[in-house]
């Protein structure tokens, strides 16, 4: 990305990279600083919250999987929420999500001075701690600044080191396990192994991260399922082996005291060369986990920032780097002033891991949550490339949320308190600022809402001028269908890609546009008391784009704005209405808007294959103000006058009765005249609305919309309606509009 206005980011993670910043972010400072807080709570047990933890860990997993493969752009949890359940909740979650990964980082952090510190004495204090703690972040922040793909080689270095000291630890520490040591084994019982759940949880945080820097991972349908699922398994047995030798080498009260417990454990089996490789992995998977989730911290902003529930000043990329530096910024500065809180309060590392914990406990319910959603709104542009077993489904997103409950039941009250306090400031955010700006109200109504089986109208949105008069007219042809189940408008907006992969990221100025259209659209239903579903959609083509739309909605009729301008250079209507003129199986309506007034209405009556078409959308637009339609009929002067008049007559009831049209609801009216085109066209604009058949022949002579038609949907003032009836069942869908209108 070049722009420095713009959003998109560039795709250079590979599987790699995805795993150890997912898997390193788990085996990294975490191993080295929970087993002391975890044995303090758990006893040797603790081994059984972590396997509790990754269970939680999996199950989020597996519902995160399924959701970034169908929408792998930056923001993870936050957005897959906000899209699902709206703003409230995504300002909950973004909220949550971007403190919680904070509160880790500083916990790393002070993690970080705290082995640095340990060995040497004259080091020795809290302030030296908070020092080297800062002094790492102004590092992670440069290098992230810097670039991803920089941040990413840093991170497999560092996470291959301390990889290989762990491997070592546990492989070297089972040979030194007193089975003594490990009696009792539960000794806070059931309630201590779930509460020390809670705290460990903080250690599984990096599946995440690779969801959200989902629009940054190459091939993201393969690697973000794959390395989420493998590193959480992978780190779950890991944790469970450090914690079985930490607990099993020394006493669980021991090691419940120590700031460095898993140096202290190796110096036992290791010695003094064992002790030093401990503190530098130690060190270095502190500076890891941190880089992860300033890396995973920045990026959820930077979404919250590109959805409008933040700045959108934090959504922007550097114009050389190609990062969200100002969101890197933000998160730097905010994580400075945690660490910095270490300087006055005791237990902060126990305290910064447990709010992480809870926040992100809170993110993966609602994620959870809104798989279902998706799953139940099943929107059209989302198409997971990696779906939950059905035998699996619903049960892991239900088990999902019910075990992250039980587990934040467990925590301490003044934990629960300041996680609370996380999400009412997320609630609070939402009604000071992200309420007048944020767009997307969720797929939440989508998905409780009964499948509609009523008339449904689709209608392509593009031009914000003229969307609220098609609109209009749209909600006057469904509620002329009142009778048939609940109509329903479908407002469709197609952004045309070069790429429609869900892999192409968009930027964010054409995405704001479409999020406008669609909103726009919804406040006009809301005000016409008419149901509407907002589309929206992405295709290198408009017109196959909308057909699709109108296929897969079944639509009874699309309804198109039209500039009225005919092109003739392989066109007749334009390049993106053509396609959907000739092959849409619905009714068609093409209208273009010269008068504000949809007032009196008008058809022709002919004996045309689409005139009563045109009548019955004549009737149903004459219901916008109220109005009762005129059938027109124009005969030659050749024939008697009365006669001529009384075959006109038939001509109108026999167009009103296809129409199923009753007497009293329509005028009629016959013309006779020499020069029927310019008797119509005169008769025609004394109404503020003309409704006409695609075309249009009689026995004696063919008028088709290369004559009567298109002079009228070229010269009339009034507004034009240009109707085409659904194609016959044998009739095929690909045959050529010149072909149809010659009809």
């Amino acid at each position: 990305m070049t722009d420095d206005s713009g959003g998109e980011l560039e795709r250079n993670i590979g599987f790699l990279e995805a795993m150890t910043l997912g898997g390193g972010t788990m085996i990294g400072a975490g191993i080295f600083i929970l087993p002391g807080i975890a044995a303090e709570g758990a006893g040797p047990a603790s081994s059984i919250s972590f396997i509790l933890a990754g269970f939680v860990a999996l199950l989020a997993a597996l519902s995160l999987s399924e959701l970034a493969t169908g929408m792998p752009i930056a923001g993870g949890s936050y957005h897959y929420v906000n899209r699902a359940l709206g703003g409230l909740f995504g300002s909950i979650v973004g909220w949550g999500m971007w403190s919680g990964l904070m509160f880790a980082s500083a916990f790393y952090m002070i993690g970080f001075g705290q082995y640095l510190v340990e060995p040497i004495p004259f080091l020795d204090g809290r302030l030296f701690i908070v020092l080297l703690g800062l002094a790492g972040l102004a590092l992670i922040v440069g290098v992230n600044y810097y670039g991803t793909e920089e941040s990413s080689q840093l991170q497999n270095v560092m996470i291959g080191t301390e990889t290989v000291v762990v491997l070592a630890y546990v492989a070297l520490g089972l040979f030194f396990i007193d089975p003594s040591n490990l009696e009792p084994f539960a000794p806070t019982g059931p309630s201590g192994i779930i509460a020390t759940t809670g705290v460990v949880f903080v250690s599984f945080l990096g599946f995440e991260i690779i969801a959200t820097v989902a629009g940054e991972v190459k091939d993201p349908s393969r690697n973000i399922p794959l390395t989420m699922i493998l590193s959480v398994v992978l780190v779950t047995i890991l944790y469970a082996l450090v914690m079985l030798v930490s607990t099993g080498v020394i006493r669980y009260e021991a090691l419940g005291d120590s700031l460095v417990p898993v140096s202290d454990v190796a110096v036992v089996f290791m010695g003094s060369i064992g002790v030093v490789a401990i503190v530098a992995a130690a060190a270095i998977a502190a500076i890891s986990s941190s880089n992860s989730s300033i890396l995973a911290a920045a990026r959820v902003n930077f979404a919250m920032g590109r959805d409008e529930l933040m700045s959108n000043w934090l959504n922007v990329t550097h114009d050389r780097f190609g990062t969200p530096h100002r969101a890197i910024i933000a998160t730097g500065a905010v994580t400075a002033l945690l660490i910095a809180a270490g300087l006055n309060i005791e237990t902060i590392v126990a305290l910064l891991a447990e709010v992480a914990s809870f926040s992100f406990l809170v993110s993966y319910s609602m994620v959870h949550v809104a798989l279902v959603v998706f799953r139940r709104a099943d929107p059209e542009d989302y198409d997971p490339s990696f779906k939950i077993p059905d035998v699996l489904y619903p049960a892991v997103p239900i088990l999902g949320v019910v075990l992250s409950l039980v587990v934040i039941s467990q925590m301490a009250s003044v934990i629960i308190l300041l996680g609370l306090g996380i999400v009412g400031v997320g609630v609070g955010w939402y009604f000071i600022y992200v309420k007048e700006h944020a767009i997307d109200r969720g797929l939440i109504d989508d998905a409780i809402s009964p499948t509609v089986d009523g008339y449904t109208v689709v209608v392509p949105v593009v031009n914000p001028e003229t969307q609220q008069d098609l609109l209009r007219l749209a909600a006057a042809t469904a509620h002329a269908h009142t009778d048939e189940e609940t109509p329903e408008l479908v407002a469709v907006n197609v952004l045309q890609v070069a790429d429609p992969s869900p892999q192409q990221n968009i930027e964010a100025e054409r995405l704001d546009h479409q999020h406008d259209l669609l909103e726009a659209a919804r406040d006009i239903a809301a005000e016409m008391d008419v149901n509407l579903r907002t589309v929206a959609m992405t295709g290198q083509r408009v017109d196959e784009t909308i057909l699709e739309a109108i296929l897969e909605e079944d639509a009874d009729q699309v309804l198109l704005g039209w500039k009225g301008t005919l092109t003739r250079l392989g066109h007749v209507f334009g390049p993106n209405l053509d396609s959907v003129v000739e092959r849409a199986p619905c009714e068609v309506t093409l209208v273009t808007l010269h008068d504000e007034t949809i007032g009196t209405t008008v058809a022709l009556a002919g004996p045309g294959p689409h005139s009563p078409v045109a009548a019955r959308r004549a009737a149903e637009f004459a219901t916008v103000d109220g109005s009762v339609p005129t059938l027109v009929n124009v005969q030659p002067e050749r024939e008697p006058e009365s006669a001529a008049v009384e075959r006109g007559e038939a001509v109108i009831e026999d167009v009103a009765h296809q129409a199923g049209l009753d007497p009293e609801e329509y005028e009629s009216e016959v013309i006779v005249a020499d020069d029927i085109e310019a008797t119509i066209l005169e008769t025609v604009n004394h109404y503020n609305t003309i409704c006409v058949g695609l075309s249009e022949r009689s026995e004696a002579s063919r008028i088709m919309f290369g004559t009567i038609a298109e002079r009228i949907s070229q010269e009339a003032t009034s507004n034009v309606g240009i109707v085409r009836g659904p194609l016959e069942v044998d009739e095929p869908a690909t045959r050529p509009l010149e072909e149809q209108l010659s009809k």
